[in-house]
């Protein structure tokens, strides 16, 4: 057996025809429906980036304990289970976060991996003259827009672009493994991630009249620019969605010509999705987690079943993979995974939760039926109490700063952490009282997407928000969840009295 996860960083279900998009092209995404079981109720859980990844790896919720950080030396990885259990698992990726001091410890569990150079901010080239950034641009302006513009000279054409040479390495690795067995080709664009660039050939689907400054990097805040800025970005990420799936449409080709459906597993899938000027935002982690973001799209073809061209309603996440792909390979699941199998939700549709969490560390709670999203704001401006827990402190780009190391303190293992005691550091990380960048400030949100499928129209419907609230308090527990966390959310009361009963 053998299998396939393709995996492009913020992919917008909205923007796909399989999803009812009519203006895109993106033929190949299309063509999945009828190679694949098409999910309708996927939805993201640690956001954004590598909290994401670990729940790839672990099947556990990242974003309660912890934020953007490396694989814990207590985790289960998906991948290093496999390779010690015969399967060699290889990795070819651009998102060059797992190269970072905080995702250094994921590309390592896979049997090999494979990194192409060059996305937004990977410090690749160098050159020690004057910004090469236009003055005349519009949009992000910072260290990562410096080292894209130093790096673009050497992939602005078609065949170096950093997506294609990514996918250009996972043909290698088909062409030159389709014949053998028990192996997991993971290929993980960063694409379709901001900046948005692409290819003039993939400009051309989507003819402008635009005559303003180059725009296709908006910052994360809320949207300023013109609605012909806005429109210009939403064409430029269309542009580089259809590169993606000219890149999908190769891997399905070589699929079809070498009759890899009868014994691979296939699964498309993404992170996490972005606001293009929706709700008044731009990108993620700032405003809540609307379903632009947060309702991702999902394409799984299992050849046990043969089941295709079929809708599945099933709510499921990310981590749910690992333990799909554990079991696909009939490799043990460990204990600590809180996903579920996917096999007969694939088969027949069969529901694994009722209830789905997700949310950044530090910003609102989330949790969604299906139907309700119900998203809990910090009860207070402070945001306090706030805390890391972790034996592997760094963040994104550095380890944790002297000020988060003094607050350090060992405390009691939690469920997952294999009897280890962990360090608790005291957050500084999101701001606590900038306005809109604390969650505080946008508030206790619910909708009904039945009704509100656009999330325009906050839900005010005390019966509903108390159960939202119950299962969101369950689904806490069930991940041990901090104990302050609850305080944090103004929802000890509630917490103690599920405790009591």
């Amino acid at each position: 057996m053998k299998a396939i996860m393709l995996m492009f960083d913020s992919l917008n279900r909205r923007l796909l025809p399989t999803y009812g998009c009519e203006w895109t092209h993106a033929p190949n995404f299309k063509r999945l429906e009828e190679r694949t079981v098409v999910f309708d109720n996927a939805y993201v859980g640690s956001m954004p980036c590598m909290p994401a990844r670990r729940e790839l790896h672990t099947g556990r919720y990242n974003f309660l304990h912890r934020c953007w950080g490396p694989l814990e030396p207590f985790d289960d990885s998906m991948p290093k289970i496999l390779k010690e259990h015969g399967v060699y698992t290889h990795l070819v990726t651009d998102h060059y976060h797992y190269f970072e001091d905080g995702g250094a410890t994921y590309h390592t569990s896979y049997s090999s991996w494979e990194f192409i150079r060059g996305q937004e901010g990977d410090t690749w080239k160098g050159f020690a003259g004057p910004s090469l950034i236009p003055e005349n641009r519009l949009g992000r302006k910072n260290y990562m827009t410096e080292s894209f513009f130093r790096n673009l000279p050497y992939m602005n054409t078609l065949e170096t672009h950093p997506a294609v040479r990514t996918f250009d390495a996972g043909m290698d690795f088909l062409k030159n493994n389709v014949r053998e067995d028990h192996w997991f080709l993971q290929i993980e664009a960063f694409d379709p991630h901001e900046p948005f660039f692409s290819n003039e050939k993939y400009h051309r689907l989507y003819p402008e009249q635009y005559e303003g400054p180059e725009f296709d990097w908006p910052e994360y805040l809320q949207v300023s620019e013109t609605p012909e800025q806005v429109e210009h970005v939403r064409k430029r990420y269309a542009a580089l969605l259809s590169l993606c799936d000219e890149q999908l449409g190769r891997v399905l080709d070589f699929m079809d010509s070498a009759g890899m459906w009868e014994d691979t597993m296939l699964i498309v899938c993404t992170d996490h999705g972005f606001l293009l000027g929706e709700h008044g935002w731009w990108a993620k982690n700032i405003p809540p987690y609307y379903n632009e973001v947060a309702h991702t799209p999902l394409y799984i073809w299992d050849p046990r079943c043969g089941k295709k061209q079929e809708r599945r309603e099933a709510l499921v996440q990310m981590i749910d993979f690992a333990p799909t792909l554990l079991e696909y390979f009939q490799v043990p699941i460990p204990g600590d995974v809180q996903g579920h199998v996917l096999r007969e939700t694939v088969e027949q549709d069969t529901p694994v939760r009722e209830g789905a969490l997700f949310g950044i560390h530090s910003g609102h709670v989330c949790v969604t039926d299906g139907r309700y999203v119900y998203m809990r704001a910090p009860a207070r401006e402070s945001n306090d109490p706030i805390y890391n827990y972790t034996l592997m402190p760094f963040h994104m780009f550095k380890p944790f700063d002297q000020r988060e190391l003094q607050t350090a303190e060992l405390v009691e293992p939690f469920s997952f952490t294999k009897g280890n005691k962990v360090l608790r550091y005291q957050y500084f990380g999101r701001p606590k009282s900038i306005g809109q960048l604390n969650h505080y400030y946008h508030g206790t949100l619910l909708f009904d997407l039945q009704t509100d499928p656009g999330q325009e129209h906050p839900l005010h419907d005390e019966a509903v928000e108390q159960r939202m609230i119950s299962m969101m308090i369950d689904l806490m527990i069930a991940s041990d969840s901090p104990t302050e966390q609850y305080e944090r959310l103004g929802l000890e009361e509630a917490f103690r009295a599920r405790c009591s009963r």
